[in-house]
């Protein structure tokens, strides 16, 4: 049988104390995805992959590959601001390279 003392603390009959913590909940996470479109190169859309999300040529392919091909490609999976800065990055260095690039976050 367990009991609680003043500090909110559980001990046994025996006198032993255990404390128990409360979980801590992560942080929900996003999904950062590239959109294709008709005017982005794919050496720009590859040069993004690897400045702006640390991709590996071949991880930066087969993305931009996934974009071509379906239509949206994950670059990669973060907490809320990291993925909203990544976003904005992605756009920003877009347009300032007159590329339409789209870049969206969405809940994991």
């Amino acid at each position: 049988m367990r009991n609680q003392n003043q500090n909110g603390d559980q001990f046994d009959e025996g006198g032993t104390s255990t404390i128990i913590k409360p979980k801590i909940k992560l942080p929900p996470k996003y999904k950062v995805l590239l959109h294709n479109d008709d005017y982005t190169t794919m050496e720009f859309v590859i040069f993004i992959l690897q400045s702006v999300f640390h991709k590996t040529i071949e991880e930066a392919e087969n993305i931009m590959m996934e974009v071509h091909q379906r239509g949206v490609g994950l670059c990669g999976i973060y907490t809320f601001e990291i993925a909203e800065s990544k976003a904005k990055k992605v756009e920003r260095v877009a347009r300032e390279q007159l590329h339409p690039l789209k870049c969206s976050i969405e809940p994991e």
